[in-house]
């Protein structure tokens, strides 16, 4: 099944590169619906006649999760995909989704580490999705636990390495974190492989005015024929 595609930048949760990354709640949650309804109901075609007993009730518990999921009764859908799941892993995909869109409704109402809980419920089912680490970071940047949001975004980084926008999204919260070293890294990789991102050369150039900054003067040299660090010897007394 293909997950709904959730944003980790959404309105909520303002990072720095978001403003392009906007997508109306309402088409959201149709097409979440539509799309695991869609699932279950092509898996549900599968099953054959002679099908064990087992794989029947799991198809009744998955067609009741998608029902509770048009509905937006999260906690149901996620309880009944979950059994579902249990008897039948080919649901695992569509219990993941619900995962996200329950942490997506949690996180809308502040509820962030309930919301935390469900992306790593979803990651654990599917972890090469980047998505999810994607809107856990999302959430944990709200709550400023910086650490985790960087430890979520250099997995995105290990799983799309060659994706600019994460290097940028990493870079911004080492700069948050006043990691002026690794945000330029990240800054400079992103710049290699986009020589022309906007977002990148205006970080740069802030890092490297940091840098200045920060960098201690350089004494002047001393003038020709002095000896530094020695003082002129004290005449002696007659």
């Amino acid at each position: 099944m293909k997950l709904l595609g959730l944003d980790p930048t959404i309105d909520l949760f303002r990072f720095e590169l978001s403003k392009n990354i906007k997508r109306p709640t309402e088409t959201m949650k149709k097409s979440f619906a539509f799309t695991v309804i869609t699932a279950v109901a092509l898996c549900v075609s599968q099953v054959s006649a002679a099908e064990p007993k087992k794989n029947v009730e799991a198809n009744r518990l998955a067609r009741e999760g998608a029902e509770a999921a048009k509905n937006q009764d999260w906690d149901k859908a996620v309880e009944l995909l979950r059994k579902a799941t249990a008897m039948d892993h080919k649901y695992t995909d569509e219990l993941a989704a619900v995962y996200q869109r329950r942490g997506y409704a949690g996180a809308s109402n502040q509820q962030f580490q309930d919301a935390i809980q469900d992306y790593t419920e979803a990651a654990k089912l599917t972890p090469q999705d980047v998505r999810v680490y994607e809107q856990r970071a999302a959430v944990e940047m709200k709550i400023q636990d910086y650490d985790k949001a960087l430890t979520d975004y250099s997995e995105v980084i290990k799983l799309k390495p060659n994706e600019v926008r994460y290097l940028n999204y990493r870079a911004y919260i080492y700069e948050l974190k006043n990691d002026i070293k690794n945000s330029l890294a990240d800054t400079e990789k992103a710049l290699k492989m986009d020589p022309n991102n906007q977002e990148a050369k205006a970080r740069k150039q802030r890092l490297e005015q940091k840098l200045a900054e920060q960098t201690p003067l350089t004494p002047p040299p001393p003038p020709p024929g002095s000896s530094p660090g020695k003082s002129p010897a004290a005449k002696k007394r007659p």
